[in-house]
């Protein structure tokens, strides 16, 4: 494929419109709206997102990962904390997530500050998962160099074998919370005039509510 066919590759924004006098007064409450209507919609994984951070010289790295959790603190997923995004989450405790539900013709920007949930509550959805995603958990050494696919089906009967049914949280898995302090709601429009919606937090802990241009 060409890149002046990529180029010209177009698509009008027809779906639907977002107002200030529309949405929630905080962005959070009008994510899980939004998610709400994703997930009524049947769209394919609705919870996904992409989680932007930051290494060690200020460049950044992103990766689709799985919302598990939406409530006025923040969002909250799951990972390995040695993996390359645990790794610069250690270092610069900050990052960026969009949401992008693509027949919707909308997507949802968050930044804020992360933080690591409590054991417990980690503990709580480890145990909820599937078995061989808790042994996926263990078999896994995220984000390292292996020299074959062999060595996580060996890493995964090992585990399995040591284990049995109750294998326990590892030490370094468990979840983020990101604490937002931007949020930026977007929706298509016709004539590339679309509605963005911001909401910033000031310093006394209120969202302002602002409209950008397109």
């Amino acid at each position: 494929m060409s890149d002046s066919f990529i180029a010209q590759m177009r698509k009008s924004y027809e779906v639907g419109a977002l107002d200030e006098t529309e949405v929630a007064a905080h962005p959070m409450i009008q994510l899980r709206k939004w998610l709400d209507d994703a997930i009524a919609n049947h769209l394919p994984e609705p919870n996904a997102m992409n989680l932007a951070t930051v290494g060690p010289h200020g460049r950044p790295s992103s990766r689709i990962v799985l919302i598990k959790g939406l409530d006025e603190q923040g969002i909250v997923w799951f990972t390995n904390y040695e993996s390359r995004k645990g790794r610069e989450l250690a270092l610069h405790p900050f990052a960026a997530i969009n949401f992008h539900w693509i027949s919707m013709e909308r997507q949802v920007r968050v930044e804020g500050t992360v933080e690591k949930i409590s054991e417990a509550d980690s503990d709580e959805y480890f145990h909820s998962r599937p078995l061989a995603s808790r042994i996926g958990a263990w078999a896994s050494p995220q984000s390292q160099v292996i020299s074959s696919r062999a060595v996580l089906m060996k890493n995964a009967a090992e585990v399995g074998a040591r284990f049995l049914l109750n294998p326990p949280r590892p030490p370094y898995w468990g979840g983020y919370r990101l604490l937002p302090d931007y949020a930026e709601f977007w929706q298509g429009r016709p004539s590339r005039l679309h509605d963005r919606i911001t909401y910033t937090k000031n310093n006394a802990g209120a969202w302002l509510l602002s409209r950008l241009a397109p």
